[in-house]
């Protein structure tokens, strides 16, 4: 499972280098708008990304810190 979320948060990277490089020669105002937003609604995906494969990869170890925003 780790390694799909791993996975995953690499396919967001990529997506966001691209839109960064993107917003870099962008010159029209709704443009530049439009690509901010992304990148916006995509940095928190790849937060989660990253922090459910490291989740998933340690889940079963004994004494491995799980974050309470995970956890029931």
């Amino acid at each position: 499972m780790s390694r799909e979320y791993e996975r995953s948060a690499a396919l967001l990277r990529t997506r966001l280098r691209r839109l960064r490089q993107e917003l870099a020669a962008a010159e029209d105002p709704e443009e530049i708008w439009h690509l901010k937003r992304r990148i916006l609604e995509l940095t928190p995906m790849l937060t989660q990304m990253n922090e459910l494969a490291e989740l998933t990869a340690h889940y079963y170890e004994r004494g491995y810190y799980r974050s309470e925003k995970y956890t029931l």
